[in-house]
């Protein structure tokens, strides 16, 4: 049987915690930031947890 080769592009977004779950940085928080509310891009700072159907995903994009 061949190694499965990591895909990437997901190992550069998404991480995986000690409990299994994978967490990722949420997005559109570069620019563009004047007319985005003060809440809004407080909770951009926190990370996003994947919902179980993406992690089934994700779970076999980064096979190690």
């Amino acid at each position: 049987m061949n190694k499965l080769k990591t895909r990437q592009s997901a190992s550069k977004r998404y991480r995986r915690t000690k409990t299994g779950k994978f967490v990722f940085k949420r997005p559109y928080k570069a620019h563009i930031l004047e007319k985005k509310s003060r809440k809004q891009k407080r909770h951009m700072k926190t990370d996003g947890v994947a919902c179980k159907g993406d992690a089934k995903n994700i779970k076999i994009m980064l096979p190690a």
